[in-house]
């Protein structure tokens, strides 16, 4: 459950001469799923542990990463019969709530955005202009101008977050006919008060990112051209960075701190506190088991390989 043996689709069993030079690599993980894992499955063992701290005042990040056409929005939006966790989610951090509702008073708000070309766009309002990205005077970084949407309805929500995903931007490409060009994110923010008067009352303020990633993916094995190579480079790009976020905070206790450079692209500058600060981070890499992406697996698993070595003080 925990181990991926990534086998090299071009070794020939009966030659010895090349048998020490095999690509065949394992990799371990918290944990593995097969083709035979249920929409349930994943959430439990992923993202369910991660709802008690958003409660608590916590943050916590879920990213979806791999390549294009191996099935991160269904990971995250799934179907209307096979909910993904996005909607999982939200209910259980409802029920939650409504657990805590006689003694704390709680608002929960979300928007739902997408980074494109590296721009925002609020897919909640789409007509609206593309929008940017602000710090306050706390340090936290604020989208100015996005909608945010009041509800404790896990209902309403699918229906906002299923009519959010129709205006992301998504091409075919030869890798798959309806491939997500864009970054989605849904940003959860949980605000917390105690009923009982106090002096110097204390509000807790917990913010949840779910992330489906645009599809890391390589011109050639996508066939882009014109356009649809501008966008593809502008996805690498943005992947690259967080990948170098990533790095550097993996790198182990290193002679010198590791600078972390978190205004590379848009996407890390927004979860800027995600990665490195006060949060808890899972990320759900897909791979395809056709043996034509070979190339892509290895690298998604050596990207989340690395994504495992992070550790932050919450």
């Amino acid at each position: 459950k925990q181990r991926v043996v990534l086998m090299d689709p071009s070794e020939d069993p009966d030659d010895i001469l090349r048998a020490n030079r095999s690509r065949e690599k394992t990799f371990v993980f918290d944990m593995v799923f097969d083709h035979r894992a249920t929409q349930e499955e994943v959430y439990v063992s992923t993202t369910k542990s991660l709802i008690e701290g958003v409660i608590s005042g916590y943050n916590a990040t879920i990213f979806a990463y791999g390549p294009t056409g191996t099935g991160k929005t269904y990971t995250m939006l799934g179907t209307d019969c096979e909910p993904g966790i996005y909607i999982r989610t939200l209910e259980d951090l409802f029920k939650a709530l409504e657990a805590t509702a006689k003694e704390m008073d709680y608002t929960v708000s979300m928007s739902y955005l997408e980074i494109y070309n590296e721009v925002i766009r609020d897919l909640l309002n789409p007509s609206s202009e593309f929008l940017d990205l602000r710090e306050d005077s706390r340090g936290s970084i604020q989208i100015a101008g996005i909608t945010e949407v009041s509800t404790t309805n896990a209902q309403e929500i699918m229906q906002l977050l299923t009519k959010g995903n129709k205006q992301r931007t998504q091409e075919p490409t030869a890798a798959n006919k309806t491939s997500s060009r864009s970054h989605a994110v849904l940003q959860v923010t949980v605000t917390q008060k105690s009923r009982r008067q106090a002096i110097g009352e204390e509000t807790r303020i917990g913010k949840l990112f779910m992330v489906d990633l645009a599809g890391s993916e390589r011109a050639a094995q996508t066939q882009n051209r014109g356009k649809r190579m501008k966008e593809g480079a502008h996805i690498n790009r943005s992947l690259l960075a967080l990948g170098n976020c990533i790095n550097a905070l993996s790198e182990k206790g290193g002679s010198r701190a590791q600078f972390v450079n978190f205004r590379d692209s848009k996407l890390t500058r927004l979860l800027k506190d995600s990665l490195g600060g006060n949060s808890r981070t899972v990320m759900i890499a897909h791979i395809s088991p056709a043996s034509t992406s070979f190339e892509e697996s290895r690298m998604t698993l050596i990207y989340a390989y690395r994504a495992k070595n992070i550790k932050t003080q919450v």
